[in-house]
């Protein structure tokens, strides 16, 4: 595969077609699958249920931050050879690289906290085995994914790519049987309902604009096909960005089919507790019969395993890019999963922890996000692919909303 992508970029008047971007195609799946975890499930069904098709707009904007965040972390990766947290590492001060390797570790335990939750959650809805039991064979599917990174990136990417098109299949399904209206276009009308909404809002950005991904998008494209030149540079950041363009606009419609499912199903029809996911899940068989339901708890199952996998990565790059140090990917996924079981002990609600997580991950991504405009905008770092002012200024305006959304929930939680 390396081979066939060397000689698209050497030979640009040779392959044509699907042959000549199938080679670049992989890295921005793996990313794509952290746009459509458990939290995913969790924010938007809440979402749907409590508000209609309100909080759309919120899903296709967070969608087109994604496209941009994504393709400046994977050009990051191209033009430098290294990963956001090893250029955080290289040239910011040491105190201040250790406050972001803390930070980091922080939103990976949220992050892994949603996805673990939603594989046990699934596992127990499919076969009604105790949440606990569903921890504990999440925990051995996802070692056993894990250990497709020894042969290589190219088995643990279409592995990937399979829970992908499973969640798409099974929303192609709820949407046939579900049939929102035309009113769900309104959704697409900037609105909110509340404060409620807003904390809505901040999760479902949380869920799809993610920290830990944004670091680890760079990782996957660092090195993995090798560049001689700057012309060479340029034309695999090109290729790279229809991997980006595909993975993350399929990423945005399963979001959004989420959403307009949910609020086609339980939005008004007096369903209480509609946002809480096992209930949806068993409100699903008497409104649309036992296939919409079967199909839902397949692609959180789908999600929540392939999400886990990708979240230990990307705990991975962080913990060796910032510092410098690594540990087992075993004892990584062990000691991530610990709070899952403790909440899963708890008795503790795993929507609500679902919705919490994904608040706490939109805290993260200025951390990320900050650091990432800078250095793409820096030609000293990224050289002929250095990002264009007015991409840095789209860039700039997306993290000020993040930010400005997170300071507007905080002051409604503190009684503004």
């Amino acid at each position: 595969m390396t081979e066939r992508a060397q000689e698209v970029l050497t030979r640009p008047a040779g392959r044509r077609g699907l042959a000549r971007i199938v080679p670049f195609l992989g890295p921005a799946v793996i990313a794509s699958i952290a746009y459509m975890d458990p939290g995913n499930f969790a924010t938007n069904i809440q979402g749907g249920a409590q508000f209609g098709y309100t909080l759309l707009w919120v899903i296709l904007a967070a969608n087109l931050m994604a496209l941009l965040i994504q393709n400046l972390s994977a050009k990051l990766g191209i033009a430098t050879g290294k990963n956001l947290p090893e250029i955080i590492r290289e040239r910011w001060p040491r105190p201040l690289v250790w406050l972001y390797w803390i930070q980091a570790e922080l939103v990976a335990m949220a992050t892994d906290l949603a996805e673990f939750l939603g594989a046990a959650l699934a596992i127990h809805l499919l076969t009604g085995l105790p949440m606990i039991w569903g921890a504990v064979l999440t925990a051995g599917l996802t070692f056993a994914l894990l250990t497709l990174q020894k042969r290589g990136f190219r088995p643990l990417e279409l592995a990937i790519l399979g829970f992908v098109l499973v969640i798409g299949v099974a929303y192609l399904v709820q949407l046939l049987v579900a049939r929102p209206g035309a009113e769900a276009l309104r959704g697409f009308i900037p609105s909110f309902q509340g404060t409620e909404s807003v904390y809505l809002a901040v999760g479902i950005i949380g869920a799809t604009v993610m920290p830990h991904v944004i670091y680890l998008h760079s990782a996957l494209t660092q090195g993995r096909i090798p560049t001689r030149t700057d012309e060479e540079k340029i034309r695999l950041s090109r290729l790279n960005r229809i991997d980006v363009l595909l993975a993350m606009g399929f990423a945005g419609l399963i979001n959004m089919s989420m959403l307009a499912v949910s609020a086609a199903t339980f939005h008004g029809k007096g369903v209480a507790d509609a946002g809480n996911l096992e209930t949806a899940y068993r409100t699903l068989t008497p409104l649309l019969g036992p296939a919409a339901a079967v199909a839902f708890a397949v692609a959180l199952l789908a999600s929540g395993l392939s999400s886990s996998a990708v979240g230990t990565m990307a705990g991975q790059v962080i913990m060796q890019g910032f510092v410098s140090f690594s540990i087992p990917i075993w004892l990584r996924r062990t000691l991530t999963m610990l709070p899952a079981f403790a909440v899963i002990l708890a008795g503790m609600d795993a929507t609500s922890t679902l919705v919490l997580s994904q608040v706490i991950l939109s805290f993260g991504v200025p951390f990320a996000l900050v650091p990432l405009l800078l250095f793409t905008a820096r030609r000293d770092v990224m050289g002929v692919l250095v990002s264009r002012p007015l991409v840095s200024v789209l860039g700039w305006v997306f993290a000020a909303v993040i930010i400005g959304l997170n300071g507007y929930l905080l002051w409604g939680a503190l009684g503004g």
